[in-house]
């Protein structure tokens, strides 16, 4: 009975919350965007140059409204929210074209509101449309949305689905001393505080050792345990799964208990207010994806990552559960999953990469039934930190790419000190996805056998006009993405 009328009272809040966003845009039209991706996609550098394009006349000519000259203004404005923090845009696009630096990674929710004074391009929408539009730009930890399935998973589910995964593959590599403790430790014993920290501790190495592989690990929930914020040393943050449960309910005061009622807590503290809040309130969304730091490592990585775009996607579905399934009449109905640093490659390869990246993606569409729901698969580089060139070399011509790498970045033992310009060949791309996901006891020899060059490289340097203004921060496929996005409600 707890546990519906919990059920019941987030389900009215939606309802409410829904109703007033309705109610809002009858007067001030506006969508909610989304954006979000796992460690390193690029959030950040999306937005950034989404904005910095609009706001100063990028190359965009993709971008119908802009392309046709029905926009006539496109102007930051105080964002809707009084109590999510602002996406520090000046700042992001200092870092980009002064310093010439990535900006830092998304740590938390954030908003941005770009508003566009536009013509419609229909008469009859002119005389009822105010001719204006603002786009409430919402950046989360795609860490954030792997949490979402576990709202439908209780505690014993989520452990041992936690350390069979833990005992696998890549993973096997980082779990050791995680799955000793928990093994070590009794359930049914009582519930020490000590022995929570020490296994929340564990766990928490774990996780962090599985993102900082350079097999690039994706699905690695609970999300708020590597970026804990506030949190961090709450009961709510400090509990873990443990191994060979018992199917019985938990004596009250031993560990399992004390385990247990700690993840239902992360539930509701945590997990429910971002949906509610953030999650269950958008319209569109965008998840960038790293296809080719995956491709780096190998087909495990390239399988993790799978999965955890499943999760992903299945977050935006009407699903059985009741939590889940409370969109009611606010759906997110447009996807687009972008393969980011498209840069990194020949243009020649850019088509494979969205095959690569629809491959990771076709199962999950499939099995949620989304494929009728607006998904869109594109690659794209949100700031374009290459040129491409070609070279002569044994008496052929290659396709390279030329820019600066960062400092550290090395191929074939070479190491680049960030300052020099470089031309490199990356390689061709496969033009069956499915032999990227074949499994190998030699993953680095097959990437290496394929010609595979991926390194990071620097923003690019900016060039100012004769009345030294600088010129907008150069793109593949920016102007694509924002069609699909925000083309239809512009028209």
């Amino acid at each position: 009975m707890a546990s519906f009328l919990h059920t019941l009272r987030n389900d009215a809040r939606l309802v409410i919350d829904n109703i007033a966003d309705r109610a809002a845009n009858l007067t001030d039209p506006a969508i909610r965007l989304g954006v979000t991706g796992l460690s390193r996609a690029g959030k950040t550098v999306f937005i950034s140059s989404l904005v910095h394009n609009l706001l100063n006349d990028g190359r965009i000519p993709v971008f119908e409204p802009i392309r046709s000259g029905r926009v006539s203004k496109v102007r930051l404005e105080p964002q809707p929210d009084d109590a999510v923090p602002r996406f520090q845009y000046e700042d992001h696009v200092k870092a980009l074209v002064r310093d010439r630096i990535w900006p830092d990674s998304t740590r938390a929710v954030s908003q941005l509101r770009l508003t566009f004074d536009y013509q419609s391009a229909s008469g009859w929408n002119r005389m009822f449309s105010p001719g204006r539009l603002s786009v409430d730009i919402v950046d989360y930890p795609g860490e954030w949305l792997l949490d979402l399935p576990l709202l439908s998973q209780d505690y014993a589910t989520f452990s041992r689905n936690t350390v069979e995964l833990a005992r696998r593959g890549i993973r096997a590599d980082h779990s050791g001393a995680f799955l000793a403790l928990a093994a070590s430790l009794d359930p049914a014993a009582e519930g020490q505080e000590d022995d929570a920290r020490r296994l929340a501790a564990a766990f928490t190495d774990y996780l962090a050792g599985c993102r900082a592989d350079r097999r690039t690990l994706a699905a690695l929930p609970p999300g708020r345990f590597l970026m804990p914020g506030d949190l961090e040393g709450s009961p709510a943050l400090t509990f873990a799964p443990l191994s060979d449960l018992p199917d019985e309910k938990p004596a009250k005061g031993s560990l399992h208990a004390m385990m247990e009622r700690r993840y239902e807590a992360y539930k509701t503290h945590v997990v429910e207010p971002f949906f509610r809040e953030h999650f269950a309130r958008l319209d569109r969304q965008i998840v960038l994806v790293d296809a080719l730091q995956a491709i780096n490592g190998g087909p495990e990585s390239l399988a993790d990552l799978e999965s955890a775009l499943g999760d992903v996607l299945a977050t935006f579905r009407p699903g059985r559960n009741s939590f889940l399934s409370s969109l009611l009449t606010r759906r997110i109905d447009k996807v687009l999953i972008a393969a980011t640093k498209a840069d990194h490659l020949h243009h020649e390869s850019h088509d494979r990469l969205e095959k690569i990246t629809r491959r990771i993606v076709a199962r999950a569409i499939d099995r949620i039934g989304l494929s009728g729901a607006g998904i869109e698969v594109m690659a794209i580089a949100s700031v374009r930190a290459t040129r491409e060139a070609t070279v002569r070399h044994d008496g052929q011509t290659l396709p390279v790419i030329v820019g600066n790498p960062i400092a550290g970045e090395t191929i074939n033992g070479e190491s680049f000190d960030g300052d020099t310009k470089t031309a490199i060949f990356p390689g061709d791309l496969p033009e069956n996805p499915d032999s990227l996901f074949e499994r190998s006891d030699s993953t680095s020899e097959d990437i290496a056998r394929m010609g595979l060059n991926f390194v990071r490289f620097r923003p690019p340097h900016i060039e100012e006009t004769a009345g030294g203004l600088k010129l907008s921060v150069p793109h593949i496929r920016l102007d694509r993405a924002m069609q699909f996005l925000m083309g239809d409600r512009l028209a």
